[in-house]
């Protein structure tokens, strides 16, 4: 039995997680975190060819990751208005290149390093509020608007 890879699932629900998806180009999908989301602001860069991670990109996907990325941080940190954006990349939970894209807040101390991982589990968890749905949704509209005028293929 061949296993469904989560990623490309959620690419293919239109339904449910389409309302989260930001941006769907040749190569590169990007999307909000699903709710209940730790932050509004967190979000995914995605390879649409199914691909483990960095090291197994063919050269345009290489040579497009720098610009996306560029791109989807700009607009995270433009758009949240937070001090540097966190790009993140385990390849561990599905197998298919994800690049969490994370808002860190200086004066937020929860949004620190590797204290998100512990924000990310607390909100997992209930022991923390998930980021109010309504600000995700705002934030996936800015989202879209903002990269109809960018390049990201």
């Amino acid at each position: 039995m061949t296993e469904v890879c989560g990623i490309c699932a959620i690419h293919a629900d239109a339904a449910g997680h389409g309302a989260l998806e930001c941006h769907r180009g040749h190569r590169w999908i990007v999307r909000h975190h699903p709710l209940p989301s730790p932050l509004a602001g967190w979000t995914f860069l995605c390879s649409t060819r199914h691909v483990q991670g960095a090291a197994d990109l063919d050269d345009g996907e290489a040579a497009a990751l720098g610009p996306a990325l560029r791109a989807v941080s700009r607009a995270v940190r433009d758009l949240t208005g937070c001090d540097r954006v966190y790009a993140i990349a385990f390849g561990q939970g599905a197998p298919h290149l994800h690049v969490h894209l994370i808002p860190r807040f200086d004066g937020e101390e929860g949004t620190r390093a590797w204290n998100v991982a512990d924000w990310y589990r607390a909100v997992e968890r209930g022991e923390r509020p998930a980021a109010d749905p309504g600000e995700v949704a705002r934030f996936v509209d800015a989202m879209r608007e903002r990269l109809r005028r960018e390049t990201i293929d």
